[in-house]
């Protein structure tokens, strides 16, 4: 079974990727810089995936843009499905509304949260944890139960 990429889109992206069961594998943040940099890190990092055996079946993307197509066509040709959501969809499906009257409310209740499935998957707690990682967890979390 292939795995789930969840991807917080931006030229600081986050990242967090879960296997077919819904375990949390790893996440992380990347700041790429430009979109010439992002548009060859969505190609290198899921071909490196697919090398290591791991290859990713389903991508999540929170937002759009111009920042968007670079995922979404390397994905369309290695067949991958793609999902491209806004933090809405997401944050009113794990946050209660008292949780997001503001961003920045949104954004401290959407690591606490995080660091919780971080916490479930067994991996190491993160000494810092970046809002873009945070929601990359949640937007693969939120994947999984739909």
């Amino acid at each position: 079974m292939g795995h789930l990429l969840a991807v917080d889109l931006g030229l600081r992206t986050g990242l967090a990727c879960f296997t077919g069961e819904g375990a949390l594998l790893w996440y992380r943040s990347q700041n790429y810089g430009s979109r010439a940099r992002l548009k060859k890190a969505a190609w290198s990092l899921l071909s490196e995936m697919s090398r290591d055996g791991a290859p990713v079946t389903r991508l999540v993307i929170e937002g759009g843009g111009d920042l968007a197509p670079p995922w979404i066509n390397e994905a369309g040709r290695r067949g991958i499905a793609v999902t491209q959501i806004q933090a809405e969809t997401w944050r009113r499906a794990l946050l209660y509304d008292r949780q997001q009257r503001s961003g920045t409310d949104a954004k401290r209740h959407a690591g606490e949260l995080a660091r919780s499935i971080i916490r479930h998957s067994g991996l190491p707690r993160p000494t810092s944890l970046r809002h873009d990682a945070a929601e990359a967890i949640l937007i693969g979390h939120w994947a999984l139960s739909v």
